[in-house]
């Protein structure tokens, strides 16, 4: 691994001012990682749509200040200061102060938001990092103007893994691979990378619906919840189907077989929450009113050959995936049969997107 190119090589203009403000998108994994050793490192590689509405805004005002031993920042979430989210956001700066040492430099103001529940199980740490970690992008193009796009979102990547893995898919889209892997081109442990084959048109503005089963904070995170694969009976089993699962998914998504698709997508899902239930503290993030949709998700396939499927990441919500050309029929589905198993009635209606947006 070569993370050398990520130190700056100068830091002879720092600015005195500087405010940017990103909008950065969740990702929902197709084929899954869960386990990795430090520092953020997957034990197989992953593959997510990019997300469009469901995302973070954050805004990062810094100021020129005397150098000091830490990043001084304070943080507000939604509008409010959210001290309980600081341990996290300084352990993050912990590990990427020397790929970032200019911001001893600077006091840091932080004000985010998500466009959907945080913790709930639609990666907001994905969104949350990666919104982070393109303002300290913007203020390193800043000080150092050779910097090229393609390495601001490389370097972000980069940096977004360091406080979420999954973080280093959500700065690009519309399909990105995080780790490495024979069959993609450029494939990194280190950094997301965009899936550079060309996508068959059946996965062209391709649809998710988010069906908010369970709101609240997860009962266990997703950081002890990788821990848990550390002496996991099937790790290493699990590490190489995904990686056998990636290839398919790749040629997939290159052939536009979306009866194959389905199957695979479905599996992993369901492989992801088997690993929670196989380890050991076992625990459970799925509701029974996930398993409710899941069922009824099955009979509307059976009885109408629709397309539409469903995924799950670490949490109770349900990912319902289906072709641009269902649109109207599934959210009819949805709102008709599938509403009732959520909270309030409440999903969002989301679609491939193409990642970070600068505001």
């Amino acid at each position: 691994m070569n993370t050398a190119e990520f130190i700056p090589k100068s830091l002879d203009k720092l600015v005195e001012k500087a405010s940017f403000t990103w909008q950065t998108p969740s990702n929902i994994a197709l084929v899954k990682y869960w386990g990795k050793s430090n520092p953020q490192i997957p034990k197989n590689a992953s593959i997510s749509f990019t997300l469009d509405n469901c995302h973070t805004i954050t805004t990062i005002d810094f100021e020129r200040r005397e150098k000091s031993n830490e990043v001084d920042f304070d943080l507000f979430f939604e509008g409010k200061p959210k001290e309980e989210f600081k341990p996290k956001i300084r352990a993050f700066f912990k590990r990427i102060e020397q790929y970032c040492p200019y911001l001893f430099d600077y006091k840091l103001t932080i004000n985010s938001e998500n466009s959907f529940p945080h913790s709930s199980g639609i990666a907001s740490s994905a969104s949350g990092m990666a919104a982070i970690a393109m303002c300290l992008m913007s203020l390193e193009a800043e000080i150092n103007a050779d910097l090229s796009k393609e390495f601001i979102n490389k370097k972000a990547s980069f940096l977004a893994r360091l406080g979420s893995g999954s973080a280093s898919r959500s700065i690009e889209g519309p399909i990105v691979v995080w780790g490495k892997h024979p069959e993609i081109k450029g494939g990194s442990d280190l950094f997301g990378v965009k899936f550079s084959k060309d996508i068959h048109s059946n996965f062209k503005n391709y649809q998710d619906t988010i069906l908010l089963v369970d709101k609240g904070e997860k009962q266990v995170s997703s950081t002890v919840g990788h821990n848990l694969m550390i002496n996991h009976p099937y790790a290493e089993n699990r590490f190489n189907q995904a990686n056998d699962n990636l290839e398919k998914m790749a040629s997939i998504l290159q052939n536009g077989d979306l009866d194959t698709f389905i199957n695979l997508v479905e599996s992993e899902a369901l492989t992801l929450h088997a690993m929670m239930m196989t380890s050991n503290p076992y625990f459970i993030l799925m509701k029974p009113n996930t398993l409710e949709i899941i069922n009824k998700i099955w009979e509307f396939r059976q009885e109408t050959n629709s397309k539409v499927c469903f995924t799950l990441d670490a949490g109770a919500n349900v990912h319902v995936l289906y072709p641009e050309k269902e649109k109207e029929s599934v959210v009819q589905f949805i709102d008709n049969q599938l509403s009732k198993f959520c909270q309030k009635n409440h999903y969002i209606c989301d679609q491939v997107g193409l990642g970070a947006k600068r505001l």
